[in-house]
């Protein structure tokens, strides 16, 4: 079964709703929502109103896109629901949450975040090698971030658990402006060359 692709421009952002060690995640946020909204989409994020989640809702507002944020019932206090920007769906629980953020959207791009964030984008990378839907999924790689999961990601092909074409799944960018490319290519969806 397929996931339906919508029609609009909307770009998922898994990342943190906490604000990391470093001040950057949160400026680089901030900077990436802009630009995606002056490129003329839309976000999907998980409704948190601090930190990394937060940022990058406040770019995509100053930028004059919408926002949609998706917080499960059982998060609404702990990720600052009443913080949330733009339009909020409360689901029942972490499954529903990401389904919806998977259905409204049309392609993922990874900031700085911590488990929830690598779960997400395991999961869409899944989903995506499985041919359960065919959206892009692109990593952030700002300032070398994600470099050590994406090492991580190489060495499951030199081990046999991946194949290089099930590897370009997760395609990786060092800057917005590469990332929001990448996400716009015709046919970026799933199983890019490495």
């Amino acid at each position: 079964m397929q996931t339906p692709v919508t029609k609009s421009k909307r770009i998922a952002v898994f990342c943190g709703a906490r604000p990391g060690v470093s001040e950057d995640h949160v400026a680089f946020a901030r900077a990436f929502g802009y630009e995606l909204a002056r490129r003329g989409r839309d976000l999907v994020y998980g409704a948190g109103g601090v930190g990394v989640m937060g940022a990058v809702a406040d770019g995509v507002l100053a930028g004059g896109g919408t926002v949609t944020g998706v917080l499960p019932r059982s998060l609404y206090e702990r990720e600052r629901g009443d913080r949330a920007r733009g339009e909020i769906f409360v689901v029942r629980s972490m499954h529903q949450r990401k389904a919806l953020m998977y259905r409204l959207s049309t392609g993922f791009a990874v900031l700085p975040g911590g488990i929830g964030t690598m779960d997400e984008l395991m999961e869409v990378a899944t989903w995506n090698q499985l041919s359960l839907m065919e959206k892009p999924v692109v990593v952030v790689n700002h300032r070398g971030f994600y470099a050590p999961m994406l090492a991580m990601l190489d060495h499951l092909v030199t081990e046999g658990f991946l194949t290089a074409q099930e590897r370009g799944v997760v395609r990786s960018a060092d800057t917005a402006d590469e990332a929001l490319d990448l996400l716009a290519a015709p046919g970026a969806a799933v199983l890019a060359p490495v």
